[in-house]
């Protein structure tokens, strides 16, 4: 396996890459010790657009991605399955309650606009946390694909627990 370079110049010999779907999509990239290395929001405009992109995105990462994880609208859900699993990438499609059941309080999500709200405060906590770049501003699709990625990096073990730092009280 090819070993690629992640943020702060930070070797990672494996990669999840997790993905709030959506025509506006959000991505986030963690490394196997279970840190975020990139994020970003990208508005692809049309669906024909999207799925024109997503050989590229899988290949921009070269053989680093070992996870894909995505929540959102299964259709599209689909076609990223189909091209991660040729890549021999291992795919998880959840749903927004179960990464939010896992990192947000109750109380936290009783509504749509707040569990946005508190998703985008814990997001920022996972960039401080990792040593990632700042954001000038954070998308709610990126802030959510940050939590994503963290429940998966959680499910697979790269973490073996919310790190202290980032549970909310």
């Amino acid at each position: 396996m090819i070993n690629s370079t992640g943020a702060n110049g930070q070797n990672m010999s494996e990669a999840l890459l997790a993905v709030d779907l959506g025509i506006r999509a959000g991505f986030a990239l963690y490394g196997d010790d279970g840190r975020l290395r990139r994020y970003r929001s990208v508005n692809f405009g049309s669906v024909a657009r999207l799925k024109r992109a997503i050989p590229g995105i899988l290949e921009d990462e070269g053989d680093a991605i070992r996870r894909l994880v995505v929540e959102g609208t299964r259709s599209l859900a689909d076609v990223w399955e189909r091209h991660a699993t040729k890549r021999g990438i291992t795919v998880t499609m959840i749903d927004a309650e179960t990464w939010r059941k896992r990192l947000l309080f109750a109380r936290q999500q009783r509504r749509a606009g707040q569990a946005k709200a508190n998703a985008g405060v814990l997001a920022r906590e996972v960039i401080n946390w990792s040593d990632a770049q700042r954001p000038t501003s954070l998308r709610h699709d990126a802030a959510e694909a940050i939590l994503i990625g963290l429940w998966g990096v959680l499910d697979c073990g790269w973490l073996g627990q919310l790190p202290a730092e980032l549970k909310h009280s």
